[in-house]
């Protein structure tokens, strides 16, 4: 089988121990991940070849970042070595009704400091048939945007197909592009297209009709076909644009859904009611890696669906930014088997 291909930041991420605010916290939790760094993890445990491209320093907390991802089966052969510092983001997990919270310093890493031609893109996508980047490389700097472009043109010519998550994050554009400005240009070398009503109305202006996206707890599916339609004609070389429904009645508890669209039929999966979040970090990562293995796997997109969904959803019961399942796990649930009973 031919490898996946992931574009993107890994990161430190420091957590306080439990439920803890940063006021309380007198140690932090380590774990290392990122956007495309998750959706690497993610493959590798459902067996699909997977290779992480991204650019570390040279340093030993980089080398603990790169050790991270072989120990889960992720090729790390095409990582570039370079930069001042790993980023590092600060996560404060949140509880009923409050919410989670996350502050980055990530200034001046390695990939902050890629520029275009550091990586040899021909190389990476050898032996290639699919490559994923997220709305969250293009913002972190121009160098970022102006690679993860080159990235898409190489693998466009190349026979590569090209996924996104859309993945808006306010916080990170900052350096004097608009999303408007920049995503336009990369989102058009996609074949697939990952997102929410916030990504498609922040990035294109692109807006539900007849969905008020304030009132998180009930959502009707069928309302989004106007977003896929839209993202369609926007961006005519997509052939499936996918979006996340996630309902948030509490910080502890959500709603958990997709709908498919192929440009003829909108295929829509069962809601999950999440009740007790462990970690919700990487649930959008988790649904991005299985809806990848489920259209590379399964037959036809709906199972593909359904896969993407139940894959997530057993993420946000796991402590770190990865999902640690296995094809089986997943399937399971698919199956309706949600007792969560123990296996011995």
């Amino acid at each position: 089988m031919k490898k996946v291909v992931t574009f993107g930041e890994i990161m430190l991420r420091l957590t306080p121990p439990g439920h803890k605010r940063f006021s309380q916290a007198n140690r932090f939790d380590v774990i290392y991940g990122g956007g495309e760094s998750n959706v690497a993890v993610s493959l590798a445990n459902y067996g699909i070849p997977v290779s992480f491209v991204t650019r570390i320093p040279n340093n030993d907390i980089g080398a603990c970042a790169i050790m991270e991802m072989r120990k889960r089966g992720v090729d790390t052969n095409h990582i570039v070595r370079g930069g001042e510092r790993l980023g590092i983001y600060f996560l404060e997990i949140g509880a009923v009704s409050r919410g989670s919270k996350v502050v980055y310093d990530r200034s001046h890493s390695g990939m902050a400091t890629i520029e275009k031609g550091m990586v040899d893109w021909e190389a990476v996508f050898a032996d290639t048939q699919w490559f994923h980047w997220t709305g969250i490389t293009p913002a972190i700097s121009q160098g970022a945007a102006d690679a993860c472009l080159e990235a898409i043109q190489i693998a466009n010519k190349m026979g590569v197909t090209v996924s996104t998550d859309l993945n808006y994050r306010k916080n990170l554009w900052k350096y004097g592009k608009t999303p408007a400005e920049v995503m336009p240009d990369l989102v058009a070398g996609c074949d697939v297209i990952l997102g929410n009503e916030e990504d498609a109305e922040k990035h294109f202006d692109i807006h539900p009709e007849g969905v008020d996206v304030t009132q998180g707890d009930t959502i009707d599916a069928g309302s989004y076909i106007s977003v896929c339609q839209q993202l369609m004609k926007r961006f005519p070389r997509a052939k499936k644009v996918i979006i996340t429904l996630r309902g948030s009645i509490s910080a502890s508890h959500n709603t958990w859904s997709g709908v498919l669209y192929d440009g003829e039929t909108l295929f829509q999966a069962p809601t999950y009611q999440i009740t007790h979040i462990v970690d919700r970090v990487g649930g959008g990562d988790s649904f991005m890696g299985g809806l990848i293995y489920g259209l590379l796997s399964y037959e036809n997109d709906q199972d593909a669906l359904n896969y993407a969904v139940a894959a997530s959803n057993l993420k946000h019961t796991i402590y770190g930014d990865a999902n640690l399942v296995t094809v089986a796990e997943v399937e399971k649930l698919m199956s309706g088997d949600a007792s969560g009973r123990v296996a011995r």
